[in-house]
């Protein structure tokens, strides 16, 4: 649970931010690409953990890379058949998974030298503190940008749901505040979240 919240791995070590500040500004591509990065960590992790003791020591980094980026191609193309309004979206930042520190970093750091299950729940841990932090700041991102949240969009189809857009304050003359739909605005809802994470841990810890 440490990985969660106390030592969530974007917020104390601010890994793995460029999907955060390029796709949070919607609610529902923040939690999608989130769960991708959670489904891709803890394929990488099981299957480095496997074979870790396989991989002669002069090959390490090439093998872990070829990994991940055959797991996140496999997610391309399945995410591109099945929700092309989604991948048209977020496409391009899909491919970036391949070298998100966060799942490169725990499978040379972790997974390496770990078990499978011990892999695993690291890649449980870490994945879900990273999907809460991209789906809170889409959620905010979203709200003070465009005046909604969106719930379900692009995968209404696949998921045989109707559409799920929700308009927060009806005829407001404050928002949308177009700031925070572009990256800048994502760099002052993440600073903010981050020295209010410190601020809480750190009193935590004097207590």
């Amino acid at each position: 649970m440490k990985n969660i919240f106390k030592n969530n791995i974007v917020l104390s070590l601010c890994l793995g931010l460029c999907p955060i500040l390029a796709v949070s500004n919607n609610f529902e591509a923040a939690y999608l690409m989130g769960i991708c990065v959670l489904v891709v960590l803890l394929l990488s992790n099981t299957i480095i953990s496997l074979i870790r003791k396989l991989i002669p020591e002069n090959i390490i980094i090439p093998s872990y890379i070829l990994i991940i980026a055959t797991l996140v191609t496999v997610i391309e193309i399945l995410v591109n058949k099945f929700i092309p309004d989604l991948y048209n979206s977020i496409g391009l930042y899909l491919s970036l998974i391949t070298v998100n520190c966060v799942i490169f970093g725990r499978a040379i750091s972790y997974a390496s030298k770990n078990t499978v299950f011990k892999s695993i729940i690291d890649a449980l841990t870490i994945g879900i503190g990273y999907l809460l932090v991209i789906s809170f700041i889409g959620l905010i991102r979203e709200f003070l940008g465009n005046n909604t949240i969106t719930l379900i969009d692009k995968t209404s189809e696949i998921l045989n749901l109707p559409r799920m857009i929700y308009r927060i304050v009806p005829n407001s003359t404050y928002f949308p505040i177009n700031l925070f739909q572009i990256s800048a605005g994502g760099f002052i809802i993440l600073g903010i979240i981050i020295a209010i994470f410190n601020k809480v841990k750190e009193k935590t810890k004097n207590e």
